[in-house]
């Protein structure tokens, strides 16, 4: 018997759209597993590649779709992932399968490279290929396993549903990061910095995987069912608490040769969503922890994208760079589910707005975009004849949705309210 998969009935609207476009129309579909049948919340055709439009004609940009695919996965919360892809041609179904097959496990491949997190043994594996003709209308579904590089087709079941997550549970809660990663003696070496900046996250990420999770105050046994989450249009949230425990290290352990150091302080907010067929307590707490995880990694990696671009951090001896900060749009006004963009501090909300209808075809207003959750770091100027060796840290507790982070302090202070800072440094 293969997978179900339960779609929220404005996907049905937005494919019938896109069997209007002229040409195969290719795409994402993004929602959430579960270990009895899927959830499919939205959604997004491919961006158009303006430079390979005219030369492509009907064949698809393998490249451009992942590459889509890695930018979306990057603005989804705990609880939202990509589940797989879709076409839109007049094409046979059955012709369309390797395509698919080819687009499912590329997708996959680079978002998982990404990760910093392992997949644990009741995660689904199963992937979503689905084939629209745009003459007939009709929809040809079947699954691929990921994990297994010989996997061939399965049939599974599409049908669509009203209100599909107009009663998911929320889950959220401000997580303060301080991290310290070694960088390699050539800091100009893109790929020696990523996978520093990777394995020290990792580090972290494994902390933060074997911490406690509190829900509204309590520590829920993992099969505790939540509440709130069987009735149609009642919005049920959780305010949680990460605790982290540094690992006990002896000093030899950590004494290495390296070329300068990155810190990351602050704090953020993390949020994950979950369905409302009786969601446990360990799910929303695996949830939520990778949300902490994937939103930290992604903010330092898009940083070090825009440093390495433009050339900064080469030579300087001590900088402090302002990570960016969370904004969340909603899915649908009717729902609680909501999708995330990064927004640096010389950004304005149209260049969010603009992002989210690239990346996920959303039309959103700026009023309507959450901006209250992350605020900007604010830079206060200090004596600029500080000592720049002495590390200064200022912490305030947070109030409820108002968190203030803590930055190392040279000549400049940096005071983030639930946003991050990344601090370049040599040795």
């Amino acid at each position: 018997m293969g997978r179900s998969y339960i779609v929220e009935d404005a996907v049905e609207g937005y494919l019938t759209k896109q069997c209007e476009q002229a040409g195969p129309v290719t795409g994402l579909l993004i929602g959430q597993s579960s270990t009895q049948r899927e959830f499919v919340v939205t959604a997004t055709r491919t961006p158009q590649r303006e430079e390979s439009a005219a030369v492509a004609g009907n064949s698809l940009d393998k490249e451009w779709v992942t590459e889509h695919a890695r930018q979306v996965s990057r603005m989804l919360p705990g609880g939202l992932s990509v589940l797989g892809v879709f076409i839109v041609a007049d094409t046979d179904a059955k012709d369309a399968v390797t395509t698919l097959r080819q687009l499912v496990f590329a997708v996959e491949n680079l978002i998982s490279s990404e990760r910093l997190w392992n997949l644990a043994d009741d995660d689904v594996t199963d992937r979503v290929a689905l084939h629209v003709n745009p003459k007939t209308r009709k929809t040809f579904c079947r699954t691929f396993d990921v994990k297994d590089a010989k996997s061939v087709a399965n049939p599974a079941d599409w049908k669509y549903q009203s209100g599909l997550c107009s009663s998911w549970i929320t889950v959220s809660c401000c997580l303060s990061v301080d991290l310290l990663v070694p960088l390699p003696d050539n800091r100009t070496d893109t790929e020696d910095m990523d996978t520093c900046l990777k394995e020290g996250l990792k580090v972290w990420a494994h902390q933060l995987e074997s911490g406690v999770c509190l829900m509204d105050g309590k520590k829920l046994a993992d099969d505790t069912e939540l509440a709130g989450g069987q009735k149609r249009n009642v919005r049920q949230t959780y305010t949680a608490q990460l605790l982290i425990t540094p690992e006990e290290r002896r000093s030899t352990d950590v004494v290495q040769r390296c070329g300068g150091s990155v810190s990351v302080r602050g704090a953020i907010h993390s949020r994950a969503y979950l369905h409302s067929n009786k969601p446990k307590a360990k799910l929303a707490e695996k949830l939520l922890k990778r949300d902490a995880v994937s939103t930290v990694a992604t903010r330092a990696q898009m940083l070090l994208e825009e440093l390495l671009t433009t050339s900064q951090g080469d030579k300087q001896q001590r900088e402090q760079f302002c990570l960016p900060h969370r904004v969340f749009c909603p899915v649908k006004a009717s729902g609680p589910v909501c999708v995330c963009d990064y927004r640096f501090s010389d950004e304005g909300l149209s260049e969010v707005t603009d992002r989210l209808k690239e990346m996920l075809d959303i039309d959103v207003a700026e009023k309507d975009l959450d901006t209250r959750q992350e605020t900007p770091a604010e830079v206060l100027e200090r004596d600029a004849a500080a000592e720049p060796t002495v590390e200064t840290v200022e912490a305030l507790e947070p109030k409820r949705n108002n968190y203030i982070g803590a930055a190392m302090a040279t000549a400049v202070a940096l005071l983030a309210t639930a946003a991050s800072m990344l601090y370049l440094s040599d040795v």
